[in-house]
């Protein structure tokens, strides 16, 4: 059986404290950016969580999933 092979999706986050308490009360349920190789990704808002701050969630954050879209974690770049 082959392992299935881990996917990697670099974006660039610039959300605002108020514009997560939107998606945090859950007006909306996930973010809509654009990857740094330009592909459109879509992924659930709570994945986030943990790196907001008072001035919501800023940063250049690696995502990782598997070969058929799951969600494997997230990692906040230096």
């Amino acid at each position: 059986m082959e392992a299935s092979q881990e996917q990697v999706i670099d974006v660039v986050l610039s959300i605002s404290a108020r514009e997560y308490l939107l998606l945090y009360k859950g007006v909306a349920r996930n973010v809509l950016a654009t990857a740094r190789d330009g592909r459109r990704v879509r992924f659930p808002a709570k994945i986030l969580q943990r790196f907001v701050t008072r001035d919501g969630v800023q940063g250049h954050f690696s995502i990782h999933f598997s070969e058929d879209g799951h969600f494997l974690g997230i990692e906040k770049r230096a």
